[in-house]
């Protein structure tokens, strides 16, 4: 097998659902080591389209605040972003035609549990339609197809700690999906020989992210004077993970031969409890109290993803567990707006 690592720099990279959290993150990391990335994205799922209502939930004119900073840090940076739904197979064929891209990483989906199970029509649709698209262009053109999947497809663990070979037990309509959307992937590769990555992240936190995933509502939380609500007595583990070791994960799956046709756990690679997130939260703002609320029954209990086959093949390395990753991510919302203004209009 070898081992001779692929430059990044001058390679064209496009990144479907590339505008947000996890996208915008990636855009910013492969531009700084070089590469020649660009961005497709509708901005309508969790992006500028979700929150321009005036309904759109809690915290909203701090959440496009957010989005809005993604957008301009993409643009500094020089990132084309082509404003497309990928549902449209044809005009995103068009785009990807014109790029022509060695490297494609998909993104596009519902990211929320909770939404996919109350609205399986839209994540349906947005998620394997929008996958679908994008690999029926990648086949014959693309040299590597990247699509990250989920912890979800696990389900319930079987056991504290979940390898790839694991089996998959998903619960409710996200984790479904995600199953789906890899076998789709792997079918191509069967009939297609098309060359892949599938990545399973878990619990990601970090800057700017508007998913109201555990950690940023703890930290929004915190920020307001709010309790946090912990689900149950607050024992429940989940492998947090920082937004910045996925990032580097993923340069490092671009650049490693060994990692086509693979499936690799991208975590820290340790669960930390609720109760353990929930302290580093309190001694940054000591006055916080805590609740706890009854947990949602559609969630799985989950825990540690081994990473070691990561490690092993192509060298990943995470290095932010919640001591360290969690205490930049509340700092980050501290200067923020150290003026408190945004705060002051978060409804």
């Amino acid at each position: 097998m070898t081992t001779d690592m692929l430059d990044i720099k001058g390679r064209k990279i496009v990144l479907i659902g590339g505008a947000g959290f996890i996208g915008h993150h990636l855009a910013l990391g492969l531009k700084a080591q070089g590469a020649d990335v660009e961005v497709i994205d509708s901005l309508q799922v969790n992006n500028l389209m979700t929150f321009s209502s005036t309904d759109s939930g809690p915290n909203r004119n701090l959440y496009l605040y957010m989005i809005n900073q993604r957008l301009e840090l993409m643009n500094a940076a020089g990132i084309p972003l082509h404003i497309q739904d990928a549902r449209d197979y044809h005009n995103l064929n068009k785009i990807l035609v014109k790029i022509n891209p060695e490297v494609v990483v998909h993104l596009a989906a519902v990211s929320h549990a909770g939404k996919s199970n109350k609205d399986p029509y839209s994540t349906f649709d947005h998620s394997l339609r929008t996958l679908e698209n994008a690999l029926d262009y990648s086949r014959g053109n693309v040299k590597h197809f990247i699509y990250f999947s989920s912890s979800m497809v696990y389900g319930t663990f079987l056991t504290p700690e979940v390898s790839e070979d694991s089996p998959l037990n998903s619960l409710g309509i996200y984790g479904a999906l995600k199953v789906a959307g890899e076998r789709m992937v792997v079918a191509y590769n069967q009939v297609f020989d098309l060359p892949y990555t599938i990545i399973r992240p878990s619990a990601l936190y970090g800057p700017r992210c508007v998913s109201r995933r555990v950690g940023q509502i703890f930290v929004e939380s915190a920020m307001k004077g709010e309790p946090l609500r912990v689900d149950g007595d607050g024992s429940e583990k989940l492998d947090f993970t920082f937004v910045d070791d996925l990032v580097s994960g993923i340069i490092q799956t671009i650049r490693h031969p060994a990692a086509k046709n693979q499936t690799f756990n991208m975590t820290y690679g340790e669960s930390r409890s609720l109760n353990d997130l929930a302290k580093i939260v309190q001694q940054e703002f000591p006055n916080t109290a805590i609740q706890h609320v009854e947990r949602d029954k559609l969630m799985p209990f989950r825990g540690t993803l081994s990473v070691n086959k990561a490690k092993k093949l192509i060298g990943y390395s995470p290095a932010n567990p919640i001591e360290i990753g969690f205490r930049k991510y509340i700092k980050w919302y501290k200067d923020l707006d150290p003026s408190g203004e945004i705060w002051k209009h978060t409804g």
